[in-house]
């Protein structure tokens, strides 16, 4: 079963494929998703990356939090469910 993580503090630079290719160092990646305003269609800073399995996205979490991406330290952590 895939696991969603929230990848936040992102350069405003990264798009969608620099995302996958980051965490598809860990694990396969099943999607990686910028999150853009509908107005500007600029980034908002964050997005989320689904990986295959629990065991890619625990090795994934455990590597890239506090990592730096492009001169900012990102934070990874599982994704919540909206409530």
């Amino acid at each position: 079963m895939s696991t969603k993580l929230f990848v936040g503090s992102l350069p405003w630079s990264v798009n969608d494929e620099e995302l996958k290719e980051k965490f598809e160092e860990h694990g396969n990646v099943v999607s990686a998703k910028v999150i853009t305003d509908r107005d500007t269609h600029r980034s908002r800073g964050f997005g989320f990356v689904e990986m295959e399995n629990s065991s890619d996205a625990n090795d994934a979490i455990k590597a890239l939090n506090n990592s730096e991406l492009d001169g900012r330290n990102i934070v990874v952590n599982e994704a919540k469910a909206r409530s």
